[in-house]
């Protein structure tokens, strides 16, 4: 329940809170008692919250708008019970005031009902003055419906009403984005700023539109203007930095991501991207202290791992490189590029069973891609588990049916089994299919290429 600011309400604070510590009972009005209440909901301070409403239904014990807020209490504590009961107990003697329709929508969109949400919203639009706010819920509660166009419609309606209202205004935005008209979001975004010419976040958007569609000279473009209606706006210089980059202006970018260092706490995404773009010129050690000052800044960041990770990849000092991306799977172990990335950097390192722990693990997350399973069974042949082996060809078969570099694999291996009947199967599919790939065999298999069975199949074939 929003109130406008009371002048003395610092004063009414101060004095309340002195009430509680020294327990000598004061007498405030119930707009005092209001404004306290409001004050501590915004800053989180429930408790706080309660006391005064408890202290100010004792003396005003009938206040429709004290009562409202113990609604919003039982509804933040999920006593929902509680709130409809009070709500409907306000509502037969209030019932043309709009504020006990808005918490009734807000129990109603607690129990997951927001269809009746939004019809109890509607009727409160009809007794309301100032319908902002109650189309920003509307809004909302559409958005819980996955009604996009609807919710767009809403938060339209807001901005209409108020060209400052820039929560609307994301959350219109959001709608676009969902729906994938970018064309439209410009359209309506040129035509805002028609209006509200000097507004970075309306300008801050355009420019994300476009960089969506890769027009990035308007998105630059967008980005400036943005930074001309507030040059402190840190999200302004972050996104115009990443145009740079695509462009490959990477000193420019540098420019304007190290800004945004000057003007709040650095952030992990900026120093990254410094450092990202200290790669592309070729200073290596600028690069890497970046990247050092990435997770420094931001601990938790997998990015900055796997920057340091590549970056040591491509000097190739591996034992390095496992170090870092062990970090980086340690804060997100459900990334398959970094599981083909941790197996990449133990075959290197000749650390083959990490190497198979790390494709077995890529492959569970759903990297099917046809050299995670060759090279994992090879790994295993290398490790002399054959069967497994097998086991992981005949799997990659099922993705990859018709595939000679599989079968001439599952030849040498039942071959090896002394299973010669399922190898002279799978070798004469090998041919079958492509006989190019017979050099798999004398590669793997070399001691399988010497038997006279095998020796004849390649002959009649080559």
């Amino acid at each position: 329940m929003e109130l406008r600011p009371n002048d003395n309400n610092n004063l009414s604070l101060t004095r309340f809170e002195s009430m509680l510590k020294t327990n000598h009972v004061l007498f405030f009005d119930s707009e005092e008692f209001e404004n306290i209440i409001h004050h501590y909901l915004n800053h989180g301070k429930i408790a706080l919250a309660k006391k005064a409403i408890k202290l100010g239904l004792l003396q005003h014990p009938t206040s429709t708008n004290l009562k409202l807020f113990k609604v919003e209490i039982f509804v933040f504590e999920n006593d929902l019970e509680k709130a409809d009961m009070l709500i409907n107990e306000l509502y037969a003697l209030e019932p043309l005031n709009e504020e006990i329709y808005i918490q009734k929508a807000n129990i109603l969109s607690k129990r997951d009902d927001h269809v009746r949400a939004i019809e109890v919203l509607e009727k409160a639009l009809q007794l309301t003055e100032d319908p902002i706010d109650i189309y920003s819920l509307i809004g909302m509660e559409h958005l819980f419906l996955d009604q996009f166009e609807e919710a767009k419609a809403n938060f339209m309606k807001c901005l209409e009403s108020d060209i400052e209202d820039y929560s609307a205004l994301h959350n219109m935005i959001y709608c676009f984005d969902f729906l994938d008209q970018h064309e439209e979001a410009i359209t309506y975004l040129n035509m805002f700023l028609e209006n509200n010419p000097y507004c970075e976040v309306a300008w801050h958007q355009l420019g994300k539109q476009y960089f969506d569609l890769k027009d990035y000279q308007k998105a630059l473009t967008a980005f400036d203007f943005a930074i001309i209606s507030d040059d402190r706006f840190i999200g302004a210089y972050l996104e115009k930095g990443k145009v740079l980059e695509k462009l490959k202006r990477f000193h420019e970018a540098i420019e304007n991501y190290s800004i945004t260092l000057t003007l709040d706490d650095p952030t992990s995404f900026a120093l990254l991207h410094i450092g990202l773009c200290h790669q592309k010129l070729g200073n290596n050690d600028l690069a890497v202290q970046y990247f050092y000052k990435t997770v420094e800044e931001d601990p938790l960041l997998d990015k900055g791992w796997i920057a340091i990770t590549k970056f040591y990849n491509r000097q190739k000092n591996y034992q390095k490189s496992l170090y870092y991306i062990n970090k980086a799977i340690n804060i997100d172990s459900e990334n398959v590029h970094y599981w083909k990335l941790y197996a990449q950097i133990n075959e290197r390192l000749q650390h083959l069973e990490e190497a198979e722990r790390g494709y077995k693990k890529a492959l569970e997350l759903g990297n099917h891609e046809l050299n995670t399973w060759l090279t994992r069974g090879d790994i295993l042949h290398q490790l002399g588990e054959p069967e497994a082996a097998v086991y992981n060809f005949i799997q990659a078969s099922e993705f990859y049916p018709e595939n000679a570099e599989i079968e001439f694999r599952l030849a040498g291996l039942y071959y090896l089994l002394s299973e010669t009947e399922k190898g002279s199967y799978h070798l004469k599919n090998g041919l079958r299919f492509n006989a190019e790939f017979a050099f798999i065999l004398e590669e793997l298999f070399p001691s399988i290429c010497k038997s006279q069975p095998v020796k004849s199949l390649l002959k009649a074939k080559l």
